[in-house]
């Protein structure tokens, strides 16, 4: 006997996050609605217009506006970002470089450096783990 499988959908804000954009400025019947797994990955596959608009031209949500500036999520808050941004401003802030974001973005570089510190750190002893294991084995 066969079960039947149910449709996996997801809240509006769900589907609006996996696919990168800003809830607010999507169309009222995406914003009603639920999405299926199914138009999840055909909205990826084949973009309608005001999809592929908004991933163009924003507003961005702030994941996107922080990867776009070379910041985390907090260093946006602690510049006073709060709100979500179009690529214009976010092109207005890169040039214009106020303190705060080349502070943010110095920041993360050193972050990202860590990180990259650690992880061969951790590969050099998981490296040197093995080979001692191999030795005595």
């Amino acid at each position: 006997m066969k079960s039947q499988q149910s449709t996996q959908t997801m809240k509006p804000a769900t589907a609006a996050k996996k696919l990168g954009v800003y809830l607010p400025a999507t169309p009222a019947s995406f914003q009603e609605g639920v999405v299926s797994r199914a138009e999840l990955n055909e909205l990826q596959a084949n973009p309608p217009e005001w999809l592929r608009e908004l991933r163009s031209n924003g507003p961005h949500p702030r994941p996107v506006v922080a990867a776009r500036l070379g910041v985390s999520i907090a260093g946006l808050a602690r510049g006073g970002v709060t709100e979500a941004l179009t690529t214009q401003q976010i092109e207005a802030l890169r040039q214009e470089r106020p303190e705060w974001l080349q502070k943010e973005q110095a920041t993360q570089v050193e972050v990202r450096k860590e990180a990259a510190r650690v992880k061969n750190l951790k590969q050099q002893k998981e490296s040197a783990k093995k080979s001692a294991d191999s030795a005595r084995g």
